[in-house]
């Protein structure tokens, strides 16, 4: 027999021995789950949210407006680069 078959083989033979779960337990581990999930998600967003705030008080501290930053556009020059002789950049031939 193929090594492949024997694989499937012992593979069918192995999951024979796995206690699989009645479909109630199913069920209540899903629940489980997405609750947990759900808990962890207000839980995290809440403190995102105290220490966001937090953040943005102790920022505007100074009590003005909050600062803000403007970029002026880089002037770019219309002129190019000379041009370069790729010859005179490269070595001298020698004579043997």
């Amino acid at each position: 027999m193929s090594s492949f078959g024997q694989y499937l083989q012992d593979t069918r033979a192995e999951l024979r021995h796995v206690a699989w779960p009645t479909q109630v337990q199913t069920i209540v581990y899903t629940v489980l789950v997405i609750a947990i999930s759900i808990f962890i998600a207000l839980y995290l967003g809440l403190f995102d949210y105290i220490f966001t705030g937090t953040l943005a008080r102790v920022v505007n501290a100074n009590g003005g407006e909050p600062t803000t930053v403007t970029q002026e556009p880089v002037a770019t020059s219309t002129t190019q680069a000379p041009a370069v002789d790729i010859n005179s950049l490269l070595p001298a031939p020698t004579k043997k």
